[in-house]
């Protein structure tokens, strides 16, 4: 039996066999391999085509509808206009010139009479508008004289004395309006006047009426950050330090009715924390600050000079010193106050660093 076994052929397969089995299969799931990802990439590239075709399509039709709109006011059809303009903020709010031109066609529209002939029932007594006009008429006024505040309360007047009052017209003069008040409460050449949590309030209600553009939003998210940042004032310096930064790189004059801007508020709150990191025995972590703050020309940057040279000195010594009393370097420099509309609940959001 072991004879007979011995006349049988081997079954083992040859080691280039199976070596031209195994180069088979790999150059197989090679060849699929690039294949899938070539169907990947020309899906993503077919996909970033459509979408690059369809912001043409886009910017070609925001374009030809303010051409439409600028000719429409030409020829006094502020209400085709008006149509134009409306499309091209609610596709793209930061569009050049379309704000502009939709103030233009409410203006216009505002001081325009209703065209067409007014329709009176047989037997039906005439209503009578005389209120209603001149509350429209007040309202003109005060467009004309930018007093944003009297605007809309003579809107709320027109409201509530006649709901279905030219009821397009009113609500792009409450879009304007309150955008107009809004940006004026956060930026104001008058510091007393500055009421960030009014304008981030009156913006919130603007967009109600429409798209608010770049500008507008700009202006909300760096007066909630200037809040968030006041609301650590006097309470954390770390934190304080940590917003007011990004205020002073970004808008460093934005300000609260304090009348001090982010730019003032970040030196001061880096000398403040750059004394507690010196009270503490950490004068390296305190010198960095110190250099930042003494980077803003300041009239009491004198005072902050010997512990600011102490602080330098130590550090390039290498020496970490006993904790001691840090001598008071803002003694010229009231603390502000701040507003005390201002609360911080507004921007929750915003999440301190730990």
């Amino acid at each position: 039996m072991s004879e007979i076994d011995d006349t049988q052929p081997n079954a083992t397969v040859p080691p280039k066999e199976i070596k031209k089995r195994t180069s088979f299969w790999l150059t197989t799931l090679v060849l699929l391999l690039i294949l899938v990802i070539g169907i990947l990439f020309g899906y993503q590239n077919g996909l970033g085509d459509r979408r690059k075709a369809a912001s043409v399509v886009l910017d070609q039709q925001l374009q030809e509808q303010f051409q439409m709109g600028v000719k429409a006011m030409e020829n006094g059809l502020y209400q085709v206009a008006l149509k134009n303009f409306q499309f091209i903020l609610q596709n793209d709010p930061g569009y050049p010139g379309a704000e502009d031109k939709l103030v233009e066609v409410l203006l216009k529209l505002s001081l325009s009479p209703t065209s067409g002939p007014t329709i009176t029932p047989m037997f039906t007594a005439t209503p009578d508008t005389r209120s209603t006009d001149t509350i429209f008429s007040s309202v003109q006024t005060a467009i004309a004289g930018k007093d944003w505040g009297a605007v809309l309360s003579a809107l709320d007047a027109l409201r509530k004395a006649d709901p279905t009052y030219k009821t397009v017209l009113v609500d792009g003069m409450y879009y304007i309006a309150l955008m107009q008040q809004g940006e004026n409460k956060i930026a104001n050449a008058d510091c007393k006047a500055i009421n960030l949590e009014g304008g981030i309030y009156d913006l919130a209600l603007a967009e109600r009426f429409g798209p608010l553009d770049n500008y507008a939003q700009g202006l909300r998210e760096w007066a909630r950050l200037y809040i968030t940042g006041a609301s650590f004032w006097d309470i954390d310096w770390k934190q304080a330090v940590y917003y007011f930064d990004q205020l002073y790189l970004n808008t460093p004059y934005l300000m609260d009715s304090s009348c001090m801007n982010a730019q003032q508020r970040y030196r001061y709150a880096a000398i403040k924390y750059a004394d507690s990191l010196v009270a503490s025995g950490d004068v390296c972590g305190a010198k960095q600050y110190y250099d930042a703050a003494m980077q803003i020309a300041n009239k009491d940057n004198p005072v902050v000079v010997p512990t600011a040279t102490y602080v330098w000195e130590q550090c390039e010594k290498g020496n970490q010193p006993t904790p001691r009393p840090v001598v008071k370097t803002e003694t010229s420099i009231p603390t502000p106050t701040i507003d005390q509309t201002i609360t911080p609940t507004s921007t929750s959001a915003l999440i301190p660093i730990p």
